[in-house]
């Protein structure tokens, strides 16, 4: 793609403000497929079977919940930011469409793998996984045009999606359970990786806008413990795919320090002071259902609780309550709109915590209410995301009102 096609406005960007920024095609379609995933999901655990994905309907809900819903979001903040960041065009028009058509293939071709004969699962496979690289490289090129190695932290993270993606895939087309496992669970690290280092400098800086206040000042050692103990569970469930697996009770011990320097950390930011603003404290309770997270995974380390339910408290309390609040945010500003709680949203935010606590906490302390929970929450979640869809679609398909590009 050349720099006509990233720094100037096409017809069709003119045309469809849809193309003009990668936020606005990547959160309108990865929260409307999250909300179709999950309705298909609760047909299947009430016994009614809607699809015959690729890899069966567990694999596809761990897979599509991960690499559809979430990293299509990731992927729309990211090629968004880093215009921000660099000061250079991000992708835009026919290049984005392209792009997003290769996100769509990839979800349909899971979905549907008898659609187009009988299409070798490799094909599928690599269809999907090419998705992750084209984002990385977008970023990378801006980034490195001006030499702004800070942000090149996420193309590791980046990087190591595709692994696990891949570990992911690779499980399915040789059987093995155990590469599924490790691929969704890296990918859950990871994510969670990039929320760690996106929350630390995203979250105390809205909350000291909004409430008019000085940031408080990082703690470099409680810094590099929050963000150090994340990348050593990351570096832990590698080794475990390449060699021998490093003993239960230091994961547990690390997960443990995850989870209490996290929730130091946020406590530093003054959430308390933003309850009356929902995009602010459902930043900040997602940020402590990460730290509740990494708590939850230390115990499972330790046999007191069954590690899904800690993976649930980081996937639906820590990153679809994140990602609610912040393309509510983002997506008002990237659109030229007041950043203000639009009527709905707060309740939107309170059902997906809420949503949270049925799947991943009651469970933990009442084991045999697991199924009702368990409906409950997906329920919930659809609720939330079908409230994000009504309110912010609109915008979302519609030119800035300000009228400037983007």
């Amino acid at each position: 793609m050349n720099e006509r096609s990233l720094a100037q406005p096409t017809q069709l960007t003119r045309l469809m403000p849809l193309w003009r920024l990668a936020f606005r095609p990547l959160f309108l379609l990865g929260t409307l497929f999250s909300l179709l995933a999950m309705l298909v999901w609760g047909g299947f655990w009430h016994g009614a079977i809607l699809l015959e994905p690729l890899g069966g309907m567990i694999w596809w809900h761990q897979h599509e919940m991960l690499f559809g819903f979430v990293i299509a979001i990731v992927s729309g903040f990211l090629l968004t930011a880093v215009q921000n960041w660099t000061g250079q065009p991000s992708i835009k028009g026919w290049p984005l469409l392209g792009l997003v058509m290769l996100w769509l293939a990839g979800r349909l071709l899971l979905a549907f793998p008898q659609a187009l004969g009988n299409l070798d699962p490799l094909v599928i496979a690599l269809v999907d996984l090419a998705f992750l690289p084209i984002v990385a490289l977008i970023m990378a090129r801006l980034v490195i045009r001006v030499k702004q190695w800070r942000n090149l932290i996420f193309l590791p993270v980046l990087t190591m999606l595709f692994v696990a993606n891949a570990l992911m895939h690779a499980g399915v087309l040789y059987g093995d359970g155990e590469w599924v496992r490790q691929g969704a669970y890296l990918a859950v690290l990871l994510i969670s990786q990039l929320m760690v280092i996106l929350g630390g400098r995203v979250i105390p800086f809205f909350t000291s806008l909004r409430l008019q206040r000085q940031k408080p000042q990082p703690i470099p050692m409680l810094e590099k413990l929050a963000i150090g103990s994340v990348v050593a569970l990351v570096v832990i469930l590698l080794l475990g795919v390449v060699g021998p697996e490093v003993p239960a009770v230091v994961t547990a011990v690390i997960a443990l320090l995850a989870g209490g320097a996290n929730l130091l950390r946020l406590a530093r930011w003054e959430g308390w002071r933003a309850t009356h603003e929902p995009l602010l404290w459902g930043l900040h309770a997602s940020y402590g259902f990460v730290a509740l997270g990494f708590l939850m995974y230390g115990l499972s380390h330790l046999e007191v609780l069954p590690a899904t339910l800690a993976i649930h408290a980081l996937t639906v309390g820590g990153m679809s309550t994140m990602i609610l609040a912040m393309i509510s945010r983002v997506s008002l500003g990237h659109t030229g709109r007041p950043i203000e709680t639009l009527p709905g949203i707060g309740l939107a935010l309170g059902l997906m915590l809420a949503a949270a606590v049925f799947r991943a906490l009651i469970p933990a302390l009442w084991p045999q209410v697991t199924h009702w929970m368990l409906s409950s929450s997906i329920l919930l979640w659809c609720l939330a995301y079908a409230t994000f869809l009504m309110l912010y679609t609109k915008p979302l398909l519609s030119a800035r009102v300000d009228g400037k590009e983007g």
